[in-house]
C-alpha cells in the first residue's frame, strides 16, 4: 500500500520557472511582475541554471512531466535563454513520454522569429494572454495590444506550436451577459483546443484594488450577474466540445494542460525564480517552498548563497489533506477519498459532507468526492464549509 510519503506520485512532478519582467503592470494583476529598463540576461541565465541544478540534485531520479515558464511575461525572454534552460532541464531529469513545455506569451511579444525560436528551444505548448476580444475592454484592462494583434498572435502560434491555449477575462466592467455571449462565441469560433476563462477578481495591492477601495472602480457585475456569466460560459464551452476539466479551464479531449494538472492533482512541483512557490517531498515529508520575491534580491541570493529560496516549511499531514482537497475539488472528477484518508482520517466531517450532498453541491462517485455543477458555481463557499 502506498504511503503518504510517496503520495506526490499520484500527481506527478513538474517544474515552474518564473520570469518576473513585464513591459507594463496590468491594473488587475497581483502576480510578482516588475517593469525593468535593462536586464542582464547573462546574469539571469547563470542564476536560473544554478537553481535548476540545485533542485535537480534534490530530486534526482524523478521523472519530469512538465515545465511551465510563467511570469511576468516569459515571451520577453530571449529564445536563446529559454533554449539554454531547457537544455539543462533535459540533461538533469528523465522526462515522461508526453513531456510538456509551456510558455506564457503576450501578443505584444509574439513576432514570428521569436515564436519559432521558442519552438526550436523545445517549447511545445504556448498560452497566450488575449484577455479580451474588444479593444475598449483591453484598454480598460491596461493591455498593450489590440484585439487584432491578439488574434494574429493566436493564428501565428497555431502554425508554429502543436498545442496552443489562450486566456480571456470576463465579468469585466460594464460587460453584460449579452456582450459576453457574443465575445465568447467569437472566441469559440476560432476552434481553440484549450481555453482558460477567468472571472475578473479585484485583488488587494493592485491598481484595481486601490480604485475599488476608493469607490472609483465602477461597472462591475453584481453577484447574480456573475453567476449568470459563469453558467453561460459552461453552457457555450460544453456545446463546443470544450468541457470544464477544471473550474476555469476548458479543453478538447487530450488537450488539457499537463502542468496545471500536476498542481490540481496535488503532485510535487519545484518553483524556480523570484517569488516562485513549490511543493517538494524530501525525506518523506512534503515541504512548502517559497523564493525571495524581489528580483534583485533573489538574483543576489542565488549568486552569494547558492539558493533563491527564502523558506522551505514542512507540512503536516493535516496541511497536506487540506491542500489536496482544495486543489482536487477544482477538477471535474474531484478528489480520491482514499487518498484524503491516507493523509488524515479526520479532515472531512461526515455530517458536513451529507449536508452538501443533500443541498446538491457535492456528490460521492466511485470513491471520489466532487463538486456538482451547482457546487462549482460556489466552490469557495463549499470548501470553506468543508474545512
Amino acid at each position: 500500500m502506498e504511503t503518504a510519503a510517496a503520495d506526490w506520485r499520484n500527481g506527478g512532478f513538474g517544474l515552474y520557472i518564473h520570469w518576473p519582467f513585464c513591459q507594463a503592470k496590468c491594473p488587475y494583476c497581483d502576480f510578482n511582475s516588475h517593469v525593468a529598463r535593462q536586464i542582464d540576461h547573462d546574469r539571469w541565465q547563470a542564476a536560473l541554471v544554478s537553481e535548476i541544478e540545485r533542485v535537480a540534485a534534490l530530486t534526482e531520479g524523478r521523472l519530469l512531466r512538465s515545465v511551465f515558464f510563467g511570469g511576468g511575461t516569459p515571451s520577453l525572454m530571449p529564445p536563446e535563454l529559454v533554449a539554454r534552460l531547457i537544455e539543462r532541464i533535459r540533461a538533469r531529469w528523465r522526462q515522461e513520454n508526453q513531456f510538456e513545455v509551456t510558455l506564457e506569451a503576450n501578443p505584444t511579444s509574439s513576432e514570428a522569429a521569436r515564436f519559432a525560436g521558442f519552438r526550436d528551444a523545445g517549447v511545445n505548448r504556448v498560452s497566450i494572454g488575449l484577455q479580451s476580444l474588444r479593444d475598449d475592454h483591453l484598454r480598460a484592462l491596461g493591455r498593450l495590444h489590440s484585439a487584432r494583434e491578439g488574434l494574429e498572435a493566436y493564428e501565428l502560434a497555431r502554425k508554429i506550436f502543436p498545442r496552443v491555449s489562450f486566456d480571456l477575462i470576463y465579468a469585466r466592467q460594464n460587460q453584460t451577459p449579452e456582450h459576453w455571449r457574443s465575445e465568447l462565441s467569437e472566441a469559440l469560433a476560432l476552434a481553440p483546443t484549450h481555453l482558460s476563462l477567468y472571472q475578473l477578481t479585484i485583488e488587494e495591492g493592485t491598481a484595481f484594488g486601490d480604485r475599488y477601495r476608493r469607490g472609483t472602480l465602477r461597472g462591475l457585475p453584481d453577484e447574480d450577474t456573475g453567476a449568470e456569466l459563469f453558467d453561460m460560459t459552461q453552457e457555450l464551452c460544453e456545446a463546443s466540445g470544450l468541457g470544464a476539466y477544471e473550474v476555469s479551464n476548458h479543453a478538447k479531449t487530450e488537450h488539457e494542460s499537463l502542468h496545471n494538472r500536476v498542481y490540481w492533482a496535488y503532485g510535487d512541483y519545484a518553483g524556480v525564480g523570484p517569488g516562485a512557490h513549490g511543493r517538494l517531498t524530501l525525506g518523506g515529508t512534503r515541504h512548502a517552498t517559497q523564493a525571495i520575491a524581489n528580483p534583485g534580491a533573489w538574483l543576489k541570493a542565488v549568486e552569494e548563497r547558492g539558493t533563491g529560496d527564502q523558506s522551505a516549511e514542512p507540512l503536516t499531514r493535516q496541511d497536506e489533506a487540506a491542500e489536496c482537497l482544495m486543489m482536487g475539488m477544482r477538477l471535474r472528477e474531484g478528489v480520491s477519498l482514499t487518498r484524503l484518508s491516507r493523509f488524515s482520517g479526520t479532515l472531512l466531517n461526515e455530517q458536513k459532507v451529507r449536508d452538501l450532498e443533500e443541498s446538491g453541491h457535492v456528490e460521492r462517485v466511485d470513491g471520489r468526492l466532487r463538486a456538482t455543477e451547482n457546487g462549482r458555481r460556489v466552490l469557495n463557499a463549499v470548501l470553506r464549509y468543508l474545512l
